[in-house]
């Protein structure tokens, strides 16, 4: 039980860490603002806000909700069973946002169109703070549960 409960405090570091650098490039992308013609720092800001995006969705999702799946004895079942469970336990506020903040996390992965890219940008912009919030959630539950 010790091992378990230190690999989740090294997931839980990792994920704090994760919240900290989009919170940076959020931050900085908000002074920024999306438009057409970024200069070739904005677009590396935005850029890095989409990667830190992606990112820290993947560590909610595909690490720490399934840890917490593992840890409470669920079935592992789909993602959007996952995000589903997640909200009836109160760990995320919206698994319909969940599901379209892993929805934009493909198409950040596999978008190759510069003519998308600006829409992406503003997805990103309106769904960070809704990713960012449910870090504080995460933190909760597992010193809820698990500490």
């Amino acid at each position: 039980m010790n091992n378990i409960k230190e690999v989740l405090n090294q997931e839980l570091a990792q994920l704090e860490n994760a919240r900290d650098v989009l919170q940076y490039s959020y931050e900085k992308c908000c002074r920024i603002g999306v438009k057409i013609g970024f200069t070739y720092e904005e677009l590396e800001s935005f850029e890095a806000l989409t990667s830190r995006f992606a990112r820290l969705s993947d560590i909610i999702i595909q690490k720490i909700l399934r840890f917490f799946d593992v840890l409470d004895l669920e079935e592992a079942g789909t993602v959007r069973d996952r995000i589903n469970r997640a909200e009836k336990k109160g760990v995320v506020e919206s698994a319909d946002d969940f599901i379209k903040i892993r929805i934009l996390r493909n198409e950040i992965a596999h978008e190759y169109k510069p003519e998308t890219i600006y829409d992406i940008f503003e997805q990103v912009m309106d769904l960070a703070p809704v990713l960012l919030k449910s870090v504080d959630s995460l933190l909760l539950y597992s010193k809820r549960y698990f500490k």
